[in-house]
This record gives C-alpha cells, sequence and structure tokens, in this order.
C-alpha cells in the first residue's frame, strides 16, 4: 500500500514558518509520500524578473519547517519561481537538495528544468514531473537561461504567456512534451504524477480552455494522476480512464504580506487594489496574510492510494482560518468542504462526483 498526500501552492515569506503549517502537517506526515508546490524562490539574492507582479524572495531557513511538516516532494515550475532571477532557483535548489526534498520543474537550463524528481517508498518509485502553463515567458527556462519547465498556451488575442492573459489553446509542443517526458519515466516509475500550474486565478470553480486537454494527454501519455495548482482557490475532481485528475489543490499553506497594499513595492500595491476591479471581490481584512477569494477558505489535501493495481483517490478537508493559517476541518466544517467540491466539480462543467464521510471519491452514479 502506498499513500500520497497532494497539496497546493506553498508561500511561506513569513517568520514562524513551522506554526502557520503546523495545522496541516499530521496529515502530511501520516502519508508515505507528501507533494506540494514551492510557489516563491526561497533566497536572500537576485534581481527581480520583469514580466508579472513580482514576488518577493521567502527567507531560506523556511524550507527547513517545510521539510518538518511532512513535504518530501515539491514541484517548482510556477509564475514566481523565476521572480528573483538565476540566482533564486540556485539557493532554492541548493536549499531543497540539503533537506533532501526531492525537486522537480526549475533548473539551471531547460534540460535540468524537465529532469524529473524521484523518490522510493518500501519498493514503490514515484517519479514527479513539473510544468508552468501561465508564463511569464521570461520566468521560462531556455538552453542556457535558467527558469521553469514550461507546456505551451497560445493566447486568444496573441499576446505573450503570462497569467493575466487569456490563454485559451495547448499548443503542439505541450502535448509533445508531456509525452516526451512521460515516456522517458514510465518504465522505470511504479507512479508516475504530473503538476500543471494552470487556470484562472481567484475563480471558483471554472476551468480554462486548455486543462482538460492537457490533463488528459498526460493520462493518455501513462500518468497515474495530475495534480493542478495556481488558482489559489480549489478546483473540481475529476476521473479520465480510471485515474484522478485535481484540477486545482487550492493554497496549502500562503501566508504572505506581499499581497497586501501596506508596502513599498509599487507594482504589488497596484496589483492589490485592482484585485476587486479584475475579480469581483474585496478580500477580508482578517485574512491579511491569505487575502483571497472568500471561497478560499474551503481547501483539501488529496490523497492517492495504490495497493499496487489500482488507486482509491481521497481528500482530506482544511479549513483556512484567519489570518491564513490552514488546518485540518472538523465537524460542520468537513461535512461543508466535501458537498462544497462537489458543487465546484459540476459548476466547472465535470461529471458529477459524491465524496462519503471517509473523504473517499468516486464518480456519483
Amino acid at each position: 500500500m502506498l499513500d500520497i498526500a497532494v497539496a497546493g501552492d506553498l508561500v511561506l515569506d513569513e517568520p514562524n514558518a513551522d506554526y502557520w503549517l503546523s495545522g496541516i502537517a499530521p496529515a502530511l506526515s501520516e502519508a508515505d509520500v507528501a507533494i506540494g508546490h514551492l510557489e516563491v524562490p526561497h533566497t536572500r539574492r537576485g534581481q527581480e524578473l520583469v514580466g508579472d507582479v513580482p514576488a518577493p524572495g521567502a527567507p531560506p531557513e523556511n524550507l527547513a519547517a517545510i521539510s518538518r511538516a511532512g513535504f518530501t516532494m515539491l514541484s517548482l515550475a510556477g509564475n514566481h519561481i523565476a521572480d528573483c532571477g538565476p540566482e533564486g532557483i540556485e539557493d532554492t535548489i541548493d536549499g531543497l537538495q540539503e533537506l533532501n526534498i526531492a525537486h522537480t520543474g526549475a533548473g539551471a537550463d531547460l534540460h535540468s528544468a524537465r529532469r524529473p524528481a524521484w523518490v522510493t517508498s518500501g519498493s514503490q518509485r514515484i517519479a514527479l514531473l513539473s510544468y508552468n502553463c501561465v508564463g511569464p515567458e521570461a520566468g521560462w527556462a531556455a538552453p542556457e537561461r535558467a527558469g521553469a519547465a514550461y507546456l505551451r498556451v497560445s493566447t486568444s488575442d496573441g499576446s505573450a504567456v503570462a497569467p493575466a492573459a487569456p490563454l485559451q489553446t495547448a499548443e503542439e509542443d505541450a502535448f509533445s512534451t508531456i509525452a516526451e517526458d512521460i515516456a522517458a519515466v514510465r518504465e522505470q516509475a511504479d507512479v508516475v504524477l504530473i503538476a500543471m500550474h494552470k487556470g484562472l486565478v481567484h475563480v471558483p470553480a471554472r476551468l480554462a480552455p486548455y486543462e482538460r486537454p492537457l490533463a488528459y494527454a498526460a493520462i493518455e501519455a501513462g500518468a497515474d494522476a495530475v495534480l493542478g495548482h495556481h488558482a489559489h482557490i480549489v478546483k473540481g475532481i475529476e476521473f479520465y480512464l480510471g485515474r484522478p485528475i485535481f484540477h486545482g489543490l487550492g493554497n496549502a499553506c500562503v501566508v504572505t504580506s506581499a499581497l497586501s497594499p501596506q508596502q513599498d513595492h509599487p507594482g504589488r500595491v497596484e496589483w492589490a487594489h485592482k484585485r476587486k476591479r479584475l475579480f469581483g471581490f474585496e478580500p477580508d481584512p482578517a485574512y491579511h496574510l491569505a487575502p483571497f477569494h472568500p471561497e478560499a477558505i474551503n481547501a483539501f489535501i488529496g490523497r492517492i492510494v495504490w495497493n499496487g493495481e489500482e488507486a482509491r483517490t481521497g481528500i482530506v478537508p482544511v479549513h483556512v482560518e484567519p489570518p491564513g493559517r490552514p488546518v485540518l476541518a472538523t465537524g460542520k466544517r468537513r461535512e461543508e468542504i466535501f458537498r462544497y467540491i462537489e458543487h465546484i466539480t459540476i459548476a466547472g462543467g465535470m461529471p458529477p462526483i459524491a465524496i462519503d464521510d471517509d473523504g473517499w471519491v468516486r464518480k456519483a452514479q
């Protein structure tokens, strides 16, 4: 039996990272393997990337808290991992290697960014691949440039790929990249997982047009599950060819002052003021370290449990308490989160699912 916990975005640039993670650490530590997405570089060096609203580097020492919480693998390919330039990527990878946390999705060049992460649990080998679908292109790796591995998605107006651009259709080289990379690991791996930084940020339920085709392509190429993140709000769960697709794992733990209008960085201040106009909500001031959509308090950690031949899919419901700390949900909140995920799955255009009292997910009859 192999029990894998899968979680979403991690942004930990506040002090006392162990405290912020302690509310979900029990579920992570119980799993054989726990996977999250490291959203920002952990560094005190580097120059600010131009091309998106840049995140500041998080304290390097907070990586150790991520390890202590139980994370054993991290995907890195996202829209902020290159925000402190190649130095930020280098420092982050060096820190993860010192802690023996497997990682994939970013590197000193495109070849290293596409290199899979491997862990072994008992007799099972798990391979993880990680891709950024949302840009900005300036943060993508190239043969001689540090950055993130990526899957190119065309925009409806021909503009450059960026998180705020109208991303529409996955391009042919995105499908070939998925097929090539999965084929390279499939025979050596018992389990192949694909992490995609994708989707519509701060928007409940709805998926972008390219999301399901890319996820389906990964499953068709041999992936055992697809792990989506980026939207900072959970999205629906579906099954394709019997394998789970978590379209949006939401926030694993995001506590940051970088999204507040009370700061010195003009670009981040402007973004904080644009939120209401762009997304139609005003963050609850009680959540000043996690100023996201009000529905983002409904969160979860995914579970994928293999018995050697088939998998069971489940969720561990998580409530986000002010000012942004995730905690394992209990009582009425567990039930509310189960029903929320069932609802957004249908609202996102996917077949209905049913979640039982223990958190196991299946296709609804």
